[in-house]
């Protein structure tokens, strides 16, 4: 037997003013989509925005709906948009911010891992590393690609 380790490493950032100008441009577009989210139910708002290699970006937010099931996150909404609207264009990144009666959470939220796999296999077919910022009031972090959030990607097809 051995013992192996997996270690992710991340960066922190206490507010959007400490990121370069296209991290916070992405960041504040997550912010942005998280007013767009239909979450009646819930009432937790989450927005996603994606980056293209080519500097645009697209937003996506969740969606509720009263068969729970049927809805779904912002994260996933905002890669499929973004694929079905620029299917042979690369994405290099994602933000995800979230909030709660009109206000941003304090800490980040992070993704369920339905949204990390898509967001890994949207990686992969990119060939790029895919960075993600998780935004919160407080607190920003940073990853430098997906493998950091699901560190034992599914690629086995």
């Amino acid at each position: 037997m051995t013992n192996k380790e997996i270690k992710i490493a991340y960066q922190e950032y206490d507010s959007l003013a400490e990121l370069d100008p296209k991290d916070r441009e992405l960041a504040q577009a997550s912010i942005d989509a998280t007013a767009q989210a239909y979450a009646p139910y819930s009432k937790f708002n989450v927005g996603a925005a994606v980056l293209f290699e080519d500097g645009v970006i697209v937003k996506g937010a969740n969606q509720e709906n009263a068969a729970y099931p049927s809805g779904l996150c912002a994260e996933r909404t905002a890669l499929f948009y973004a694929s079905a609207s620029r299917p042979d264009k690369p994405m290099t990144a994602i933000a995800i911010a979230a909030g709660q009666n009109g206000q941003l959470l304090e800490m980040p939220a992070t993704p369920c891992g339905a949204c990390r796999q898509v967001m890994a296999q949207y990686q992969l077919k990119s060939g790029l590393p895919m960075k993600v910022l998780l935004v919160g009031a407080h607190k920003i972090w940073k990853f430098e690609k997906i493998d950091d959030l699901l560190p034992l990607i599914f690629d086995s097809i």
